[in-house]
Order: C-alpha cells, then sequence, then structure tokens
C-alpha cells in the first residue's frame, strides 16, 4: 500500500495559524534529528550556542495555559551527520524513547563527499522512517531545494551538485514509499528557499528568518495530521543575535575559505568527470 504524504512548504503565513484553544493532539515530546541544520546553525543566540527550528517549534506547539502544557524537547542532532549517521547514531535512541514527533533533518552532507550514494542514502533513510513508524512516531521530514541557487560556486560544481540534489530527493521520495508510513514532508523548494534573507552569512545555513520559515512550515504539517499548534511561528526577529557586515568578513577569512578548500578536495574527482563529460558532449 503507497503511504499517505502530507507535504506542504516552508512559507505560507496565510495558512498558518495557531490551532483553536482545545483542538487537536497535545505534544508532549518532540525530538529533533539530523545535521547542523538541525542543530540551530545560522540562528546564533545572544549568549553563545544555537537555537534553530526545534526551540521554535517546540513552543508553539507548548501551552502556557496548561500546567503540563510545556513540550519536551530533545535534539540528537549533530553537525556534519550524513544519513547514515543519523540513522545508525541518533533514530534508535529517538525510536526508544517513543516521542510524540520527529523531524528528520539530513541528507545535504551526502551530497558534498565524493563517496555519495543514493541507494545507500534510501535504504538507511527507510530504515529510520520505518524504525520511528513501529514506535508510534509522527514523522516530519525535510526535502530539500536546489542550494546551487543560494550558494555560488564554479559552473562545473554547480552542475554536480545540483545533480546530486536531484538525486538526494529521490532517495528521500523513494525511502518514504519503501518505509510505509505516513510521513510529513515539507519541501523546501519553494521562492522563499532562494532569498538571501532566509540564509545566514555562510550562506550553508538557514538565518533566523530562514528557521522561523522551517519552524512554520513543520507547525503546519502538525497542525494538518490532527496535533495541536496553540501557538505561532511569528517571522519577525526575536531572541536572536543579530550578524553583521563584521560577522560576514569574519566568517570568510576563518570558516568559508578553508570549507571550499576542503569540499573542493572531496568533490575534486567530480568535478574532473564533469569536465571530461562536457568535452565528450562537445
Amino acid at each position: 500500500m503507497r503511504p499517505v504524504i502530507a507535504s506542504t512548504t516552508v512559507a505560507d503565513p496565510a495558512r498558518t495559524r495557531a490551532t483553536p484553544p482545545g483542538s487537536g493532539r497535545p505534544v508532549r515530546h518532540l525530538v529533533v534529528l539530523g545535521d547542523s541544520t538541525a542543530v540551530g546553525l545560522g540562528d546564533p543566540r545572544p549568549g553563545g550556542g544555537w537555537r534553530g527550528f526545534g526551540p521554535l517549534l517546540r513552543d508553539a506547539l507548548s501551552d502556557p495555559s496548561r500546567p503540563d502544557g510545556h513540550v519536551r524537547l530533545d535534539n540528537h542532532a549533530r553537525t556534519g551527520a550524513r544519513m547514515a549517521a543519523t540513522r545508525h547514531e541518533q533514530v534508535p535512541a529517538a525510536a526508544a524513547a517513543r516521542p510524540d514527533v520527529v523531524v528528520l533533518c539530513a541528507g545535504m552532507n551526502d551530497t558534498m563527499r565524493s563517496d555519495f550514494d543514493p541507494a545507500a542514502l534510501r535504504r538507511d533513510c527507510a530504515e529510520a522512517l520505518d524504525l520511528l513508524g513501529r514506535a508510534g512516531v509522527t514523522v516530519l521530514l525535510v526535502r530539500f531545494h536546489d542550494h546551487t541557487r543560494v550558494f555560488r560556486l564554479p559552473a562545473v560544481l554547480r552542475r554536480a551538485l545540483a545533480a546530486r540534489i536531484a538525486a538526494l530527493n529521490a532517495a528521500l521520495d523513494g525511502a518514504v514509499a519503501d518505509a510505509g508510513i505516513p510521513v510529513g514532508v515539507l519541501d523546501l523548494d519553494v521562492p522563499a528557499s532562494y532569498e538571501a534573507a532566509a540564509w545566514s552569512v555562510d550562506r550553508l545555513h538557514p538565518s533566523e528568518l530562514g528557521h522561523r520559515l522551517l519552524a512554520r512550515g513543520m507547525a503546519e504539517l502538525l497542525a494538518a495530521r490532527g496535533w495541536a499548534v496553540p501557538g505561532t511561528v511569528g517571522l519577525a526577529p526575536e531572541g536572536g543575535r543579530e550578524v553583521t557586515a563584521w560577522h560576514r568578513g569574519a566568517w570568510l577569512v576563518v570558516k568559508g575559505v578553508p570549507w571550499l578548500c576542503r569540499r573542493g578536495r572531496d568533490l575534486g574527482p567530480v568535478m574532473l568527470r564533469g569536465v571530461a563529460e562536457g568535452a565528450r558532449l562537445r
């Protein structure tokens, strides 16, 4: 039987409102799994560390009018995690805890590596969804945009990465079909994902606004699945740290250039194959 897939996009303010008081099942326990975006990178706290869509979504799901209305949030995500690591290192603990809702945001790091394997990624994602589904969890899965339209790259690398992101999304779609459970899919391939304001200084992670859009889309998915969403996710900056031109310059020198060098070495073979294929076609 083909699973029912609830799907939405990151930005539709008119449709994303708090559910009426008393309607829907209250969320008691929320778990976030995945990579650096799930950690919250790009949305810095004033005192250090990261916030991200997890706490924003938790606050929207909490009901301060009830003594037991505060939602517990566990975040097992880690920076650099790939789909296999998420499946084997993060998912078992989440399934054992039997939370109400799990958000899974992983796979983009796989596209940045020379050993990218869509078939293995599909298998790992399907196993993760199946394990969470058997634990009775409502699962939200992130489906990705074409990041080459956000982070400018040389033409050869841009084409290679865009093809990999398309293969990643196909693998995620296949994993949902393989798992056979209802999954809420947040599709990031919408105009809001390509706005500069939605991205942090590194152009790799969402900004505070980007994380707010993610949380808002997830709240919409949960409301559609019958979960109570007492609060709303506003889009105005609140509680984050202001990012200045100095921060952007410092990141470019300290983080940006070294990152490009590392990824260039890892994806060098991909670039060479792209050049060879282009020459063959010409």
